[in-house]
């Protein structure tokens, strides 16, 4: 094929062995003239012969600018021997590919890895394999485990990204599923919202197809089972020059953030990106909100980013432009804005209590006070858009900065607002609310949402999260007393603009985003002022 003046040679159905003898099918695109190339190794599940970048890259420009492009399909996908297990052959599997591909004579013994959610975990997982001629690697919404932040989140199983996921995943052709078998899967995304409600029949569906879904929801977060797959586990053994690009709701958001603070505190040169988008909404246009034509991937070149990244890193040239330590887009202020780290220095806390209804700054009110909240499995708190993905993910519909107040209107949402602003505020960094509960003896999830209470009343969705509590667990001070209950919201670059309120929502769920605890009907007390000062923490820039 011909591209951009360059004539691209294709190919195909290349046979590249791995360690135990399993052959992994891949595809080689390289200029046709010239050579030998630096070479860049994407590895997917999703299938080698769709776009040769990925979703977010334009990888035909890759080999126009004079590198070798190897895509391949992971273990036990498509054309590739082997069994799919999510994530567990990913080092050996990814460091094999990379040490092949240097040793072959279109390649000039450098490579570089790099991919988008599973791919992009699966090359920080080589790269801690340090294999041969691997100089740089751009992981794109990576997350840094594969327990909390992916599967689970502040303990909570994330049900509607996992089980989406898994039924997407085994409608691919490279699933190597067939038949009724196939029809049963296909019938099960079509009713979906049905096995949200019923979680153990999605996990009796999938035992044959997907034994892992399983096993996912049998191991908790921090459990051994998990540590093979998580790159937090190997920070020190990233030793070549890492790009992060993420985005504010992305479901992977603090694992993206926790690899950049993780290798570049071991070391190792990092750079960070974080934009206004979602999983797989890229272009900064949500169906409520629309951050600009300098919020879309190919306005800021996320293809150009790669390039300046691993011309510099793997060719060596002192003329690829220097690149900000952090380069985040401030929603509010809808700007892009440069930063010498993250988290970005120089921050103050403002503490914000709850008093009552209101959020306000200063000491904690010496009045206590307390609310109740109902919770009612058959009918939670619904997931009104936030760093999430489930069916719909494509369109933006189910995800990001939407308008919650619907949901406020519930009497089991509660709602604690502060006063309009009277200057800008600009909060950059990791929101968090330490909140005081009585949780009842089934046990209770404790959510959180940042919200932005525009002047005519919208209320924007920033960040959200939660913190599960066992049946029966003694997080409190004293027996009887309530539990200090700490929630990490989430990490926001945002302005809150003059006349604008800054709200906090805290309920007992948001489903499907996560599965309902408890599965009977509970009661929970949220304590406030007085001996339990609940409070919001913002990291705000200084002047603001």
């Amino acid at each position: 094929m011909e591209y951009g003046r360059v004539r691209i040679v294709v190919e195909h159905d290349l046979k590249i062995p791995m360690r135990d003898g399993a052959l992994l099918n891949a595809d080689l695109y390289r200029p046709d003239t010239g050579g030998p190339f630096p070479v860049l190794v994407r590895r997917t599940p999703y299938g080698k012969s769709g776009s040769p970048g990925g979703a977010s890259v334009d990888g035909l420009r890759l080999v126009r600018a004079g590198y070798a492009l190897l895509v391949q399909d992971v273990r036990g996908r498509f054309g590739s021997g082997g069994t799919f297990e999510p994530y567990w052959h990913e080092a050996a599997d990814g460091a094999d590919t990379v040490a092949w591909a240097v040793e072959q004579p279109w390649c000039d013994g450098s490579a570089g890895l790099f991919g988008r959610s599973y791919e992009a975990m699966a090359a920080l997982l080589a790269a801690a394999e340090r294999p041969p001629g691997l100089g740089a690697i751009a992981p794109h919404v990576a997350g840094s485990g594969f327990d909390e932040g992916w599967t689970r989140q502040g303990g909570a199983f994330q049900l509607g990204f996992v089980l989406y996921w898994v039924l997407y995943d085994l409608l691919l052709e490279g699933a190597g599923l067939a038949g009724p078998e196939l029809a049963e899967v296909a019938r099960a995304v079509d009713r979906i919202d049905e096995l949200y409600r019923d979680p153990e029949a999605a996990a009796e569906l999938l035992d044959r197809p997907a034994p892992y879904y399983r096993q996912w929801r049998e191991h908790p977060a921090g459990d051994p089972y998990w540590r093979r797959a998580a790159p937090r586990e190997s920070y020190a053994a990233i030793d070549v020059p890492v790009l992060h690009l993420t985005g504010w709701y992305d479901i992977f958001l603090a694992g993206a953030l926790e690899n950049y603070r993780g290798i570049r505190d071991c070391g190792t040169p990092s750079q960070l990106v974080v934009g206004p988008w979602s999983h797989c909404v890229t272009g900064g246009i949500f169906p409520q909100r629309r951050y600009g034509l300098a919020a879309d991937e190919r306005s800021i070149d996320v293809t150009g980013l790669h390039l300046d990244h691993f011309d510099r890193h793997l060719r060596r040239r002192t003329d690829a432009p220097e690149t900000d330590p952090v380069r985040l887009f401030v929603t509010g202020a809808d700007e892009w804005r440069v930063f010498p780290d993250w988290p970005v220095p120089g921050t103050g806390d403002l503490v914000l209590h709850l008093d009552g209804r209101a959020l306000t700054p200063g000491p904690a009110p010496a009045a206590p006070g307390a609310d109740r909240i109902r919770h009612d499995p058959a009918d939670p708190v619904p997931t009104t858009g936030g760093a999430t993905a489930l069916p719909g993910q494509f369109t933006g519909g189910d995800c990001g900065p939407l308008d919650q107040r619907g949901v406020e209107e519930r009497p089991d949402v509660l709602c604690f607002t502060g006063e309009p602003l009277t200057a800008p505020l600009t909060v950059v960094g990791d929101t968090v609310l330490t909140v005081y509960v009585t949780p009842d003896a089934a046990g209770a999830d404790v959510t959180g949402k940042l919200v932005d209470v525009h002047p005519d009343g919208r209320a924007e969705l920033l960040c959200d999260s939660v913190r599960r509590l066992a049946p029966g667990a003694d997080t409190a001070s004293a027996p009887g007393e309530p539990a200090e209950v700490t929630v990490a919201l989430g990490s926001v670059g945002h302005v809150f603009r003059a006349g604008h309120r800054i709200r906090l929502e805290i309920a007992a769920s948001n489903a499907p985003r996560f599965d309902v605890h408890p599965r009977v009907l509970a009661h929970h007390t949220v304590h406030h002022g007085g001996d339990h000062p609940s409070r919001l923490l913002l990291p705000c820039l200084p002047g603001s």
